[in-house]
């Protein structure tokens, strides 16, 4: 089954993350996006993966998104969807 990330990261780990991601073979595609803590800059990332590589994606995000600057704020915020259908034009 296909899977979705969507992980909303802030926009000075947004290279970072990307560079590691599409090393294995992750196709990700950037949004820039605003909101959270201070409505600082954000990336949101969108990452179609197969069910089995769910978890190394979320390590991947884990490993290169730097500590939050405040308790308040988070890495990242993380959802994984079911995807029911994929197709590409």
């Amino acid at each position: 089954m296909k899977k979705l990330i969507i992980a909303i990261i802030r926009d000075e780990d947004k290279e970072r993350v990307s560079a590691k991601l599409t090393a294995e073979d992750f196709r990700v595609t950037q949004i820039a996006s605003t909101g959270g803590f201070l409505r600082s800059g954000r990336s949101t990332l969108l990452i179609g993966v197969e069910e089995r590589c769910v978890p190394r994606g979320l390590e991947i995000l884990r490993e290169n998104c730097t500590p939050a600057h405040s308790p308040e704020e988070k890495k990242a915020t993380v959802f994984v969807l079911n995807v029911d259908e994929f197709t590409q034009l």
